[in-house]
C-alpha cells in the first residue's frame, strides 16, 4: 500500500486571555476538527503546523522544514486578517485582525509554493493567499460594498447559505460539473477587493460580485474557496464539492511522484 499523503493544515491562534479559564496566560495554537476530518475522508494524513514563531520560540525548526516534509498545505479559516497586512489601517477596532497569524501564514504559502507544494485556502485562506500575493481586502463587506448579501450570518453560523457563479472555463468548473449556480455556505465578512497578480476569478456571488473562488495562473498549485468545502451539506442541497479536495490530493501525490523521480 502506497504511503498515505501527509497534508499540513495551518494553526488558528487563541492569544493570551485573563479571561479565558484553560491556560489564560499562554498562546494556543488549534485546528477545527472538521477541517482535519475532511482531509482525511479521502486518507490523507492531516498535521497541525505549529508557528516557529513567538516568545517561547526556541530551535531552529522553520516552516521551510515543513513544506519539505509535507505534500501539501491547507490554509485554515478563522480571524480576520489584519489591514496592516495589505496596507491599511483598521475602519473600526474590531477589524483590526490577527498579524503575527498573517505574518506565520504567509511564511508558510510563500514556503510551500517555493517548494512546489500545492495549497488550498478555505475562507480567510483565501484572503490571506491573496493579500500574501499582493491584493487587498474589503475589511467588511457589508460596509463597504453597496447591495452586499449576507455573507456571515452569526446566528445561523455555517447554516448560512447563498448562490455562487461557477465561471466558464475555469479548472472549478471542469471540478464541479459545469459553470452555473450552485448553492454554498457562507461564514465571513471579509472578502477580496484587489485581485492579487498573476490569479484569476472562477467563482463569484452573483448577486453582489463578491469573489468566491481564486487559482494561481502560472505553474504554481494555489487553490481557494470562499466557503468551507469541510462543513459538507449536500442534504441540504449545497453543492458536493468533494472534487476539489481530490483535485488537490491528486496535484500532492504528483508533487510527491515528481520528488521521487529526481531521487
Amino acid at each position: 500500500m502506497p504511503e498515505r499523503l501527509k497534508i499540513g493544515i495551518s494553526a488558528c491562534f487563541f492569544h493570551p486571555d485573563p479571561e479565558r479559564k484553560s491556560a489564560p496566560s499562554k498562546t494556543l495554537q488549534w485546528i477545527e476538527q472538521s477541517t482535519a476530518h475532511w482531509v482525511m475522508s479521502e486518507g490523507a494524513l492531516p498535521v497541525m503546523i505549529p508557528s516557529p514563531f513567538g516568545d517561547t520560540a526556541r530551535g531552529d525548526v522553520t516552516v521551510d522544514d515543513y513544506a519539505r516534509w509535507l505534500d501539501g498545505l491547507v490554509m485554515h479559516g478563522g480571524a480576520d486578517l489584519s489591514p496592516a497586512s495589505y496596507g491599511e489601517a483598521p475602519l473600526k477596532p474590531e477589524w483590526s485582525g490577527d498579524k503575527l497569524r498573517d505574518d506565520y501564514e504567509i511564511a508558510l504559502v510563500r514556503a510551500f509554493h517555493a517548494a512546489g507544494k500545492p495549497v488550498f485556502g478555505i475562507c480567510r485562506g483565501l484572503q490571506l493567499i491573496n493579500v500574501a500575493h499582493g491584493g487587498t481586502l474589503y475589511q467588511d463587506i457589508s460596509t463597504q460594498k453597496h447591495g452586499a448579501l449576507t455573507h456571515r450570518d452569526a446566528a445561523a453560523y455555517d447554516l448560512n447559505f447563498h448562490p455562487v457563479e461557477i465561471l466558464e472555463d475555469t479548472r472549478l468548473a471542469q471540478l464541479l460539473g459545469g459553470a452555473g449556480r450552485h448553492k454554498i455556505n457562507s461564514v465571513h465578512h471579509q472578502g477580496i477587493k484587489k485581485l492579487a497578480p498573476g490569479f484569476t476569478v472562477e467563482a463569484v456571488s452573483p448577486d453582489d460580485g463578491v469573489i468566491e473562488a481564486i487559482r494561481h495562473a502560472g505553474d504554481a498549485w494555489i487553490a481557494a474557496v470562499q466557503w468551507h468545502p469541510e462543513f459538507h451539506f449536500p442534504e441540504l442541497g449545497v453543492i458536493d464539492d468533494t472534487p476539489l479536495l481530490r483535485d488537490f490530493l491528486a496535484a500532492a501525490g504528483s508533487a510527491r511522484a515528481q520528488r521521487t523521480k529526481k531521487r
